[in-house]
């Protein structure tokens, strides 16, 4: 049987009734079996796969149909099972509910009530088949430190990643604001044998140019203005572990040439110091900007590049990996149930191919966001598109080839440019950069970036 298959067992002792309600199911199942008492119901559920089971109460013999349900459920938890009854009371209702039923119906049956929950219980069985595939895939997707999917572009990721882990070569991370460049320097950090050290971040963009050299290096006590002890700085704290450089495009031209010097003495002083201090921290940085424009206007030192990218690493954008959605959006609802104490939620088929084809200008991190306000908000236990945020039910951030980001656009006509460029130049590298006005270096990083060769 196929695991997803919906196998219902009808057990009623009166024969117009099991045949008649195996009739009305059959389209709505991939198999229906009867059985007239509580035994022969029990040595046919024990003998096959059922997701459904459908009891009357009132059956010959010791045992009742309330009875099969408490021996299904201890047999088989989670089974979904339905209650009929010619007798029906609140007393009876309850006790079915307690024993584990998922509904309860009164005789004479409405074929098209009971088809309706049916239904509802062949939904309930998808969701909880989906959910247990999506946790397999998690588990198989070889998660690193929170690195989530299973698409060819992260698992390119991950085997970069196992590679450069296991040296000490200096990392340039890459990619678009949101991708998660700062779990892909843990997992760098985490995979490595400095894991056992420091693992220090600091966002080079959100420190103004007068405290990023005390930030980086440290200062003694009395060297400005409010410095009323030492404090050691980053790479300090980083020594036998990794010192994470966030934004590294985004220091000034002065600190530049700072950090230019650690990386190639290995030394530094804090500030106001005199004492010579050893660096022995493993450097990974991170942009979201195209260093190679940098380069061009000389925003960017390209001796501090080279030093900075000895191993670059590119993350995808989530528009390039949207297999991984449905993996992401699964992890992040465990999480954020968990978090904020939620009973476990699932996302139905409608909402899931909408949140799987959005465009995501903010990546992983607009993802995450989306799965947690929904969290904190839904009421129900299964998310339907009506409780996503509006802007992706209006399909403002769809997938829609009219309606793209500036940089897509950049890019897109960058791309083009260069393949025409090269096509009149036939592919003479020298040629091309210099009908272009960029450096031959630059046309190479972009040749690499667009896969022209």
């Amino acid at each position: 049987m196929m695991q997803n298959e919906f196998h219902i067992l009808i057990v009623d002792d009166e024969p117009n009734i099991r045949s008649g309600l195996a009739r009305g199911l059959s389209k709505v199942a991939d198999k229906v079996a009867t059985a007239g008492s509580v035994n022969e119901g029990l040595d046919k559920f024990d003998a096959g796969n059922f997701q459904l089971v459908i009891a009357d109460v009132r059956m010959p013999g010791d045992r009742d149909g309330l009875d099969l349900i408490s021996l299904v459920q201890q047999r088989k938890p989670g089974t979904t099972t339905i209650v009929i009854t010619a007798h029906g009371s609140m007393e009876t209702a309850v006790d079915a509910m307690r024993r584990g039923a998922f509904d309860f119906i009164s005789k004479p049956v409405d074929l098209n009530l009971i088809r309706q929950q049916v239904c509802r219980a062949a939904e309930h069985h998808r969701l909880q088949y989906e959910n247990h595939e999506l946790k397999e895939k998690l588990a198989a997707a070889g998660e690193i430190s929170g690195i989530i999917g299973n698409s060819q572009a992260l698992e390119e990721l991950l085997i970069q990643i196992r590679q450069v882990a296991s040296t000490d070569a200096t990392v340039m991370i890459h990619g678009e604001s949101g991708t998660g460049k700062e779990l892909i320097a843990r997992a760098i950090h985490d995979q490595s044998n400095r894991s056992t050290g420091s693992f220090i971040a600091v966002n080079l963009g959100a420190l103004p140019e007068t405290l990023l050299e005390s930030e980086l290096f440290g200062h003694e006590q009395g060297s400005f203005t409010g410095a009323s002890r030492q404090k050691p700085g980053c790479f300090e704290q980083a020594v036998g572990g990794t010192l994470f450089l966030d934004e590294i495009t985004e220091i000034p031209a002065k600190s530049q040439v700072d950090l230019l010097r650690v990386l190639e003495s290995q030394q530094y002083t804090r500030v106001g110091g005199e004492d010579q201090m050893h660096s022995d921290a493993r450097i990974v940085s991170a942009t979201n900007r195209d260093v190679s424009q940098m380069l061009a206007e000389g925003t960017f030192r390209e001796d501090l590049y080279y030093r900075l990218n000895i191993v670059p690493i590119h993350v995808p954008p989530l528009r390039s990996r949207r297999g991984d959605v449905p993996l992401l959006v699964e992890y992040f609802m465990d999480h954020f149930c968990k978090r904020h104490g939620r009973q476990p939620k699932t996302v139905d088929s409608e909402a899931m191919h909408l949140l799987a084809n959005a465009r995501w200008p903010g990546n992983v991190r607009q993802l995450r966001n989306v799965v947690e306000r929904v969290v904190v908000t839904s009421t129900s236990d299964k998310i339907q598109t009506s409780d996503l945020p509006e802007e992706l039910r209006k399909g403002e951030t769809m997938l829609n080839p009219v309606i793209r980001t500036l940089a897509e656009i950049t890019e897109t006509a960058e791309k083009a440019g260069i393949e025409n460029a090269l096509a009149a130049n036939d592919h003479h590298r020298e040629l091309t950069a210099k009908s272009l006005g960029i450096s031959v270096r630059t046309l190479h990083y972009k040749m690499n970036k667009y896969d022209l060769h």
